[in-house]
């Protein structure tokens, strides 16, 4: 197992606290999905931070607006959300999940497949699980195996 997957839920002597929150941020990160595969724009704007910095695959940043943007104009389309994996890290209240998966749809008109990896910084406030920072990059054939 890839040395992301030693996190705090697998962790010795982890609390039930730390579990607990490793599973919510875990549901969130799965919201996150589902929110994505069906453009629901509204819990994209529930779980992205205001202050949301994205670095795309082409290397240039994105802001929450500008990711609501695309999926309210139907600029980008989600068919499919497969995650092959997804580790998860829990201190104190921040969170980061590895996505491992393949995503497929279009964007600007354009069909896509990709199989990519995100590494998504979250932080725990009032409303629950909030993203604050992403990243996406191309996942290749040894991504797998080496996290």
């Amino acid at each position: 197992m890839s040395h992301t997957r030693q996190s705090s839920d697998e962790a010795p002597g982890t609390g039930g606290t730390e579990v607990a929150g490793v599973e919510a941020l875990r549901a969130a990160e799965r919201r996150l999905q589902r929110a994505q595969l069906s453009s629901d724009v509204a819990e994209l704007d529930r779980l992205l931070d205001d202050r949301l910095v994205f670095t795309g695959p082409d290397g240039a940043l994105y802001s929450k607006q500008d990711d609501l943007r695309v999926h309210r104009s139907g600029q980008q389309t989600m068919t499919r959300v497969d995650e092959e994996d997804l580790a998860v890290l829990v201190v104190g209240g921040t969170g980061v999940t590895w996505f491992l998966g393949t995503l497929e749809g279009t964007l600007s008109g354009e069909p896509f497949v990709a199989r990519v990896r995100y590494t998504r910084t979250w932080i725990l406030d009032d409303e629950g699980w909030r993203l604050v920072a992403s990243h996406v990059g191309p996942a290749d054939g040894h991504a797998a195996a080496h996290g």
